[in-house]
């Protein structure tokens, strides 16, 4: 089986599956180009998804962490 390790962010692909650098649990690797490979990343990145917009970015994800927040007010008000 074939395994690339990205010199950039140690992000793994074995086989076509990609493994976040660290946990080493499956990822996405839209959702590494959202986060990582866009915004750091140089000629050195492997991530196939690099240049993508389909993946859920930083923005995304604050935004559901307020709304998280705003739900638990709600709840205790």
């Amino acid at each position: 089986m074939n395994t690339k390790i990205c010199p950039k962010c140690g992000a793994t692909w074995i086989g076509e599956q990609h493994y976040w650098a660290g946990t080493q649990k499956v990822g996405n690797e839209t959702e590494l180009a959202s986060l990582v490979c866009d915004k750091f990343s140089d000629d050195t990145c492997i991530n196939p998804s690099k240049g993508t917009t389909d993946g859920e970015g930083w923005q995304t994800r604050l935004n559901n962490m307020n709304q998280m927040e705003n739900d638990i007010k709600r709840m205790y008000e």
